[in-house]
């Protein structure tokens, strides 16, 4: 009577393949993430299930010393907790597709899965943008209350006006006049207690359909838009990026790069991990990615958005 053979199970048998699939297309994709975000891990969150962002006022004038100390009364500034969602997705390979060797079919699909992963995180990353123009509690809970780009930003501080400098939305379209003015009411953003600060607004963001119009904005060397030989003053002033998840073809955002990247937190809680069995029965190869990550803002003063649409 012959005897049945025993061999390896064939997922354990395809699973570095598939993960070296799944890595080698991951890491070929563009992954935009870290033009904009602090990218911070779990283990930097200061609790696990969230992570949390208490903000302190801003100090006065430090007033001349006439023999003793002035205390400073420092108001406590909003609280941002931002709180990581799971994500997840999976494929399967059967059998005979390991037996019969159809490597192509069988790359497909990590290749898919990567492509997809990437794709997410980027649209989830966009809409830090996309949504700016409104309130977004998919993963943040800001206690101002209002959305990034707003007329309507308020302070903790007592006795303060804000009807000065705390007005970061604006509607007019893209052009150098248009940028010019942005870049004045940027400079004119004020603290907590209506304090002058400063911001250094050096990028534009935009979608791809206004590429050729901020191209020829930062990088004349004439005015644009005019007969006139006036020198460029945004040419080498800005950065310029053009983003494909960007949905509205007509908003676009003036930031202080250095301040953005401190401003907008990216939360890894977990990284993309990967899992794999075998169904004893179906003699399904399974596999799954499982990822969990948030993202929001701290404070909006790194930011003008012009909401055209």
């Amino acid at each position: 009577m012959p005897v049945p053979s025993t061999s390896a199970n064939f997922a354990d048998l395809l699973d570095p393949r598939i993960q070296k699939v799944y890595n080698d297309t991951y890491d070929q994709l563009s992954d935009r993430i870290g033009d904009f975000f602090d990218v911070v891990s779990g283990s930097d969150a200061p609790t696990k299930d969230r992570y949390v962002m208490s903000a302190v006022g801003a100090f006065g004038d430090v007033p001349e010393h006439t023999g003793n100390i002035t205390y400073d009364d420092v108001n406590q500034g909003y609280d941002v907790t931002i709180t990581p969602k799971e994500y997840s997705t999976g494929f399967q390979i059967d059998r005979k597709l390991f037996d019969d060797d159809l490597t192509g079919i069988i790359d497909g699909k990590p290749r898919g899965m990567a492509t997809a992963f990437q794709r997410t995180r980027q649209k989830h990353a966009a809409s830090i943008f996309n949504n700016s123009f409104s309130v977004d509690n998919t993963w943040l809970n800001h206690t101002e209350g209002v959305a990034l780009c707003s007329d309507s930003h308020t302070t903790t501080a007592t006795g303060v006006s804000t009807s000065s400098g705390f007005d970061n939305r604006i509607t007019a379209a893209l052009s150098a006049v248009s940028v010019a003015a942005a870049r004045i009411q940027m400079r004119g953003f004020r603290g907590d207690r209506a304090e002058r600060i400063s911001v250094m607004p050096d990028g534009l963001i935009y979608p791809v359909n206004l590429y050729q119009t901020a191209f020829e904005i930062i990088e004349s060397e004439g005015l644009p838009d005019t007969a006139n030989n006036n020198k460029n003053v945004h040419k080498g002033g800005y950065s310029g990026k053009d983003w494909e998840y960007l949905l509205d073809t007509n908003d676009w955002w003036m930031v202080d790069s250095s301040m953005m990247k401190d401003m907008l937190k990216w939360v890894d809680r977990v990284k993309a991990e990967f899992g794999m069995v075998e169904d004893f029965d179906t003699l399904l190869g399974k596999w799954r990615l499982y990822a969990r990550y948030g993202l929001g803002w701290r404070d909006w003063r790194f930011i003008l958005g012009s909401q055209v649409s």
